[in-house]
């Protein structure tokens, strides 16, 4: 089993900045892709960011420009640096990681963008 720990949301006023950090432990050998996705209320979840253990990274459109995912393979932690927020990035983050055919999930961790 692999369990993902996340941290650093909060409440940030519209421009502000944000980083989230996922730390992963238990059975981590193997974990090749982690990143990040979202829900707000209302809406189906989504991919945000996501990064391979070789540091190949992908962010989505709507992200682009603003949002940074970074990993740091010794401390088994995935970032994501979020900055020049919107209140539509306002949504519940959910940190993932992939080993082999499995996806496992963080508990996820509320980000509210509002004044």
């Amino acid at each position: 089993q692999v369990q993902l720990a996340e941290s650093g949301g909060g409440l940030v006023q519209p421009g502000g900045s944000l980083r989230l950090s996922c730390a992963a432990s238990g059975s981590i050998f193997s974990i090749n892709v982690m990143g990040w996705y979202r829900q707000a209320p209302g809406k189906e979840r989504e991919l945000v960011a996501g990064i391979t253990s070789g540091g190949t990274a992908y962010v989505a459109d709507s992200a682009k420009g603003r949002f940074t995912i970074s990993r740091d393979n010794a401390k088994n932690t995935v970032y994501l640096q979020m900055n020049s927020l919107k209140p539509e990035d306002t949504a519940v983050y959910y940190c993932y990681g992939d080993r082999a055919s499995r996806r496992f999930w963080g508990q996820g961790t509320q980000v509210t963008v509002s004044s």
